[in-house]
């Protein structure tokens, strides 16, 4: 046998142990501020609530809200943060309010951060469950996710690849139980096609996913439908949950989320929208619609507010 030399052997032997370790990337990774943590919404019910700034590797991309349900045998996930690294982070929050392993993991939506996770649980057993269009979403995006999400997390990125839900359901309504726990998914299709949300109507709680923003101001996406978003709110609103776990703020009621969320959406095609169909000047209609006084307050306002205006004006210029 060939002398490999005292050095190179602890070497190598270190390699082995850190394959063997599995993960090891998250300790080289670049550390976190944000330690996510849980808090309670009702019996069993926890939110856990992101930062409202950038994604960045101070928060590992978690810059927005999830959730989970303790069941009798195991832990429902919603949603499962902007990669491995993230992931490994929200199960941590789990970890210290149950011993119970994440059994199950529920994607609502197709944006980065609430799904590019589903590997490090699928890893650990999880099953993954997903709207078909959702899933479709996924899949045409993530590669442009995964190069973009480098941009701001950088090494944080390491060992995520996408993994899609194995459990795929019926949109834009479907009623399962999971554990004894019965759930209600119903599209939005708002901010990304194919986005959800999940209601749990034993204790009249909603996980929005990003159809509502709290705190700081929705964005509108060039792949987002604001005509969509109307109907899905009033879908929400017929619902009438006590408790609402946005997409992005603090855990809120329907009140608070009609004045910052509903009440935008609503502003934006009323006037907006209804300027561009009246084929008024784009410009002139910006300026005139700057600064409504009902939605200034809003984090963000500043950065988003004018490009969701231009989003939504070519879209109903282009679709009256």
């Amino acid at each position: 046998m060939k002398d490999l030399g005292f050095p190179r052997f602890l070497g190598l032997l270190g390699a082995i142990l850190l394959l063997a370790l599995g993960g090891s990337f998250q300790a080289k990774a670049t550390p976190t501020t944000y330690q996510p943590e849980a808090i309670v919404v009702a019996t069993g019910i926890y939110a856990i609530i992101g930062p409202l700034d950038q994604r960045s590797r101070a928060n590992a991309g978690l810059n927005a809200n999830y959730g989970f349900i303790e069941t009798p045998s195991g832990v429902i996930l919603i949603d499962s943060g902007a990669s491995h690294f993230a992931a490994a982070l929200i199960e941590q929050a789990v970890k210290k309010v149950t011993d119970k392993p994440i059994k199950w993991v529920l994607n609502t939506g197709s944006q980065d951060h609430r799904w590019l996770g589903n590997g490090y649980f699928n890893e650990r057993g999880a099953e993954i469950h997903a709207m078909t269009p959702t899933v479709n979403t996924q899949r045409e995006y993530a590669a442009q996710q995964i190069e973009s999400l480098k941009r701001f997390v950088g090494d944080q990125m390491t060992g995520t690849k996408p993994v899609f839900a194995q459990t795929m359901h019926n949109a834009p309504l479907t009623s399962l139980v999971i554990d004894g726990v019965s759930l209600e998914w119903l599209s939005t299709n708002a901010h990304y096609p194919g986005d959800s949300m999940i209601y749990w109507p034993q204790g009249s709680v909603m996980f929005t996913g990003d159809l509502v923003y709290v705190d700081r101001l929705l964005s509108i996406l060039p792949q987002s439908n604001v005509r969509q978003a109307v109907l899905a709110f009033e879908a929400l609103t017929k619902k009438s949950p006590a408790v609402l776990i946005p997409g992005h703020g603090r855990v809120t009621d329907l009140a608070q989320a009609q004045s910052e969320t509903g009440d935008y959406y609503q502003f934006l095609i009323e006037n907006v929208g209804t300027a561009a169909q009246d084929m008024s000047p784009m410009t002139e209609t910006l300026d005139k619609f700057a600064t409504p006084k009902a939605f200034m307050h809003l984090q963000n306002f500043e950065a988003l507010h004018r490009a969701n205006m231009n989003r939504v004006f070519l879209d109903f210029e282009a679709n009256p």
